[in-house]
């Protein structure tokens, strides 16, 4: 049995019906139909302007981000796709805090519904810190798709590992005697 581990969350049900299409090798098939389109927003100062314009649609109240920019440390490894952070500074005798949104560069690559998803998903954290009933329904008010966005991540996620680990020669073969 092929171990979801981005998918664990979901019923056995839902993980069988991914399983079943990673064995009849459709995964990509299936994302590549209903995400046929890759994003233009390619550089920090266009993810910038692209997550003001989601903030100024919706969460016109929330603190001012700072700095928006997308980040090649961040990956699956730290289990992080992206990072919302305030860093405090004293200048003087004033307390400055500035607010950032770092977005895995993975993102650059993918539809703009991830990428739509991610940062929506970081804005509501300026609002709610916790993964909690009122964090997924400000996402869902930002993004009426968003859990179903959030599933198809989380298959595209492991269409990624399946796809790399295809490209990786197995160390099963090598050394045993």
């Amino acid at each position: 049995m092929t171990p979801l581990k981005y998918l664990g969350a979901y019923p056995a049900s839902v993980q069988d019906k991914v399983r079943e299409m990673i064995a009849q090798d459709r995964l990509g098939e299936y994302l590549g139909k209903k995400y046929p389109a890759r994003h233009a927003v390619q550089n920090d100062k266009a993810l910038y302007a692209y997550t003001q314009t989601l903030k100024q649609d919706h969460l016109r109240n929330a603190p001012a981000i700072d700095k928006v920019l997308f980040d090649n440390r961040l990956d699956l490894t730290h289990r992080a796709l992206g990072l919302h952070t305030a860093v405090s500074r004293i200048q003087g005798n004033k307390l400055k805090a500035k607010k950032e949104i770092r977005i895995a560069a993975l993102f650059k690559e993918t539809a703009p519904e991830f990428l739509r998803m991610i940062v929506v998903h970081e804005l509501a954290h300026l609002k709610e810190h916790d993964h909690n009933k009122a964090f997924y329904q400000l996402c869902e008010y930002m993004e009426s798709d968003y859990h179903q966005l959030e599933f198809d991540l989380r298959v595209y996620l492991t269409y990624r590992d399946l796809a790399a680990r295809a490209k990786t020669p197995s160390d099963d073969s090598a050394g045993s005697s």
